[in-house]
């Protein structure tokens, strides 16, 4: 672990802060953009989902600019995208440009889900990979809790109908920041000696304090000799395909996204009127970052596989506490703890995992387009259960959170028998062996 190695891990974990922020900070604005714009409840969900279904087109569209010029190039366009999105909204007149300006935002989220990882795995070494490219997932919940803290302080200046501009504003200050400290790291050594660029490559990798950079490159070219096309195919990448759709499938069918979008709602149901929206989003997002922070100093140890199947137990657990809470129309007053279980066992397990696992499963050619099938995996079921969840709730409270439970039952049973273990494996070990 040297300067470099940690500069290049903390630039690539600060796209996932802006990821968080940018994803979160929307909670804090409905209010003033429904009273500025005078929107209906349809209305304001096609607001609130422009970003989500621009991050869907960004993780999506994403592989292929970062295979080709790779993901620190990619980087530099994504950090132009958030600031670019932010100064927009912060002077958005009308809600039409609110939705263009919140749209680039979702291309700027998409992209970094895909190509911050990316970076940050490809420039980790093997025995520690798993705890860096997991500071971009803690990161990402930093994020969302430094979002909610950013909107409690902008509410405490009681600006009026400039809340919820300023609110969108504040992305900006990380953005520039990242903007800035993306030209002080080097593009990764893999992508550089996949490029022919050996010589850049060799460099890179000494600075980054690789004891052997020949031995690294010759592995590097091993890897590349055994790939027949830099295309990610069916026939060749059958296993990591189904792997990512598996892990970011079950990610959002655990409903975290769809829980915490209708946090308020949830809580509400249990009679915590007299919670503040704003406390009940921090002690969450404190929450989430906490155990987000504690499975990564055993991810490397214990492993990715044995935090997921832990955390699909106690995940099962919790979901199915909440469902027999709306069911049975009894115990509210435990329904608080149960959401805190539930934040727990999900961000010490999936929530921790899925962004490392995905950068690990790909052969290094198509690496950048496997994380974006992936992540556009991720961000199309997000989207499809954050509509669907009112519509169901709405006739029966208890039935989202049982469908939740059951898909996590599931997902134990397809990690347990079907999952490789990734842990102290190096990529192109991986890449090879599945």
């Amino acid at each position: 672990m040297n300067g470099l190695l940690i500069r290049g891990v903390a630039v690539g974990a600060l796209a996932g802060l802006l990821f968080g922020f940018d994803t979160a900070v929307i909670a804090g604005t409905t209010e003033g953009i429904r009273n500025a714009f005078g929107l209906d409840a349809a209305g304001l969900g096609v607001t609130v989902s422009s970003a989500l279904w621009g991050t869907l087109a960004g993780a999506l569209l994403a592989g292929v600019p970062g295979d080709r010029y790779g993901a620190r190039t990619a980087l530099i366009f994504i950090a132009l995208l958030y600031l670019v999105s932010a100064i927009g909204c912060l002077f958005a007149g009308n809600w039409w440009a609110l939705i263009v300006f919140r749209i680039l935002a979702g291309l700027a989220v998409g992209a970094s889900s895909v190509l911050a990882p990316v970076y940050i795995a490809e420039i980790a070494p093997a025995d520690r990979r798993g705890m860096l490219v997991g500071a971009f997932q803690l990161n990402v919940v930093l994020g969302i809790l430094v979002a909610y803290l950013s909107n409690a302080v902008v509410t405490s200046f009681a600006l009026g109908a400039l809340d919820w501009h300023v609110k969108f504003g504040v992305t900006a200050l990380p953005a520039l920041l990242l903007l800035v400290l993306m030209f002080t790291i080097p593009d990764s050594p893999r992508w550089l000696a996949a490029k022919g660029r050996t010589e850049q490559a060799r460099t890179v990798l000494r600075a980054l304090g690789t004891a052997d950079p020949d031995a690294e490159l010759l592995r590097y070219r091993q890897a590349e000799t055994a790939a027949t096309t830099p295309r990610l195919s069916w026939g060749r990448h059958r296993r990591p395909i189904l792997l990512a759709f598996a892990v970011a499938g079950f990610n959002q069918l655990s409903g975290i996204n769809a829980i915490l979008y209708y946090l308020n709602d949830i809580f509400a149901a249990a009679g915590f009127d007299t919670v503040s929206a704003d406390r009940q989003a921090i002690i969450i997002g404190a929450c989430n970052l906490f155990f987000t922070a504690l499975a990564l100093t055993v991810i490397d140890r214990v492993g990715r596989k044995t935090l997921l199947l832990v955390g699909a137990v106690g995940v099962t657990a919790a979901l199915s506490g909440v469902a027999a809470i709306f069911l049975s129309n009894t115990h509210q007053d435990l329904l608080l703890w149960l959401l805190i279980a539930f934040i727990a066992f999900f961000a010490f397990s999936q929530g921790a995992v899925i962004w490392v696992y995905i950068s690990e499963i790909f052969p290094t050619d198509v690496r950048a387009r496997g994380q974006s099938l992936g992540s556009s995996t991720h961000w199309f079921m997000d989207a499809i259960i954050a509509t669907a969840f009112p519509l169901v709730a709405q006739h029966m409270h208890g039935l989202p959170f049982a469908f939740f439970a059951a898909c996590m039952a599931v997902q134990f049973v397809v990690v347990l028998f079907f999952f490789p273990e990734t842990k102290r494996r190096s990529l192109e070990a991986l890449g090879a062996g599945l």
